[in-house]
């Protein structure tokens, strides 16, 4: 049987997400109007590259053999990430990142009530029972709280202390709380059980920190280095503090630093980052983090479909696609 790949189940039920996006807004009313369209802009300037709004959908598809009941939930994630990304394009001083005819205030006011306010509605609008209905507004307002410490983290980070763990703890708040929020949300909306939902809820926690790290190899690789442009801590940078000789880190720190504005500080910094030794640290736990999510998601098990093409994120997310430099 040929499984059918996340990307496939977004071409599927995209119209879906789109259209309950559209109810959601519109429900907003006539007297929010300025409020519908500046959300609106904000989810067209803050398109997804890969489609893990179907991510509820699979989850509850493993639950129940059925992925439509979960769109409300994909237009919850997406307002999330579009919130979520326009944060982080303002904390990185990148201008670009202000919706075309939006101010940054304006973005702003967009970005919360379009990344809380408006999913709290859209649950609290559901048919289910109250029960279900409040422990979907819970895992919403909850995640908010190590989403946050998670980017302050981020934002804060030591260079003078950095190590893997404290990069693990920032990308475990800033993008794994979201990604548990989601499917534990699926889980719920599924009608799964407590150890199950607990389940869903590392899975998602665990696929977060791959997917983090996996936007963090695009970045490089894409030539883009906004994290060196940003001066970011990131797990990769770590690993080379860790690995770097005797005597050495410093030297990587200044780099670092210089980074920032220099073309060269940069390249020799990448040349730092895709050193042997580092890539070496670097697989072995993104190995580490990726066997964790098969491992979860075969003690889960479930209807087989949907759990492939779950294991096809976790390969995607998980690889290593640097390659250590001469």
């Amino acid at each position: 049987m040929t499984s059918l790949t996340y990307v496939e189940l977004h071409r599927q039920f995209s119209g879906e997400i789109d259209a309950a996006l559209e109810a959601a807004l519109d429900a907003l009313g006539p007297e929010s109007e300025s409020v519908r369209d500046a959300i609106a802009g904000l989810l067209r300037h803050q398109q997804m590259k890969y489609p893990l709004s179907v991510l509820p959908l699979l989850v509850h598809d493993a639950e129940t053999g059925a992925p439509g009941p979960a769109v409300p939930l994909s237009a919850v994630h997406l307002l999330w990430w579009a919130s979520a990304c326009y944060f982080d394009d303002l904390a990185d001083s990148q201008a670009t990142g202000t919706p075309a005819g939006l101010g940054v205030h304006e973005g702003l006011l967009a970005a919360v009530a379009g990344g809380q306010a408006l999913p709290i509605r859209i649950v609290q609008a559901q048919p289910v029972p109250d029960a279900v209905r409040n422990a979907l507004t819970a895992e919403i307002v909850n995640c908010c709280f190590p989403a946050v410490e998670g980017q302050l983290r981020d934002l804060r980070g030591d260079m003078e202390g950095a190590a893997r763990e404290a990069v693990v703890a920032a990308y475990r708040g800033k993008s794994g709380a979201p990604f548990a929020m989601i499917t534990a949300m699926a889980g719920i909306w599924a009608g799964a059980d407590s150890g199950r939902i607990r389940l869903w809820r590392e899975f998602g926690d665990v696929f977060g920190i791959l997917w983090q790290l996996f936007n963090d190899q695009e970045d490089i690789l894409s030539g883009r280095n906004e994290d060196l442009r940003n001066g970011t801590m990131t797990y990769l940078l770590a690993c080379a503090l860790e690995e770097a000789p005797p005597g050495a880190r410093g030297h990587v720190l200044a780099l670092s630093g210089a980074a920032r504005s220099s073309g060269r500080a940069r390249q020799e910094l990448t040349d730092l980052l895709l050193a042997h030794a580092v890539l070496r640290r670097y697989q072995k736990d993104l190995d580490t983090f990726r066997d964790e999510a098969y491992r979860i998601l075969g003690e889960l098990g479930g209807h087989e479909e949907p759990s492939a093409a779950l294991r096809q994120l976790v390969d995607q997310s998980g690889g290593l696609y640097l390659r250590a430099t001469v």
